[in-house]
């Protein structure tokens, strides 16, 4: 895998230790399986950050994160990847989420006419919260696990491709 690339993306593990935000963590950030780039590390990772960036909820950066440290995972690709869903894209994403939810509840589609208010907001959560929650977390399941199957399979070609490259140096 191109450590050298993902390392210069990613913020490195002493200045994240030692950052002001995090001391309430303790101890919990120094586990180095967070901060390792290894096939298993990075795979935990994908499936966390895409699992959890399809769930339409608040703080998916501290959700992830905690599931990092609970399971163990690349910290900061965790946490990274919940931003794809980001104000650009939340919107068509979580209304897919919610047709399918709705397509295997087998319930109908309950918008209405949009009005900003408070009071429209909450009858709508009120009618969609159930079908949008039931697809974000099949679509969340769905692409964490694609996900963690692309990068074991790049990983793999990435590490064949290494060695075949590095036996046709040594022949010459």
């Amino acid at each position: 895998m191109p450590r050298r690339i993902l390392k210069r993306w990613f913020p490195n593990s002493k200045s994240i230790r030692e950052s002001k935000s995090f001391k309430f963590l303790g101890n919990m950030l120094h586990e180095p399986g967070l901060w390792h780039l290894n096939r298993r590390s990075v795979a935990k990772a994908f499936f966390i950050g895409l699992f959890v960036s399809m769930l339409p909820i608040p703080s998916q950066m501290i959700v992830a994160g905690l599931f990092a440290i609970w399971l163990n995972a690349n910290l900061p690709i965790s946490v990274s990847l919940v931003w794809i869903t980001n104000p650009l894209t939340m919107a068509p994403i979580f209304y897919f989420n919610y047709l399918l939810g709705n397509w295997i509840l087998r319930s109908p589609v309950k918008l209405e006419k949009f009005h900003l208010s408070v009071e429209w907001m909450v009858k709508q959560m009120e009618a969609i919260w159930w079908p949008l929650l039931t697809g974000s977390i099949i679509i969340g399941i769905i692409s964490g696990i694609l996900g963690a199957a692309f990068i074991n399979a790049f990983w793999h070609w990435h590490v064949r491709r290494s060695w075949a490259k590095r036996k046709l140096r040594h022949k010459h």
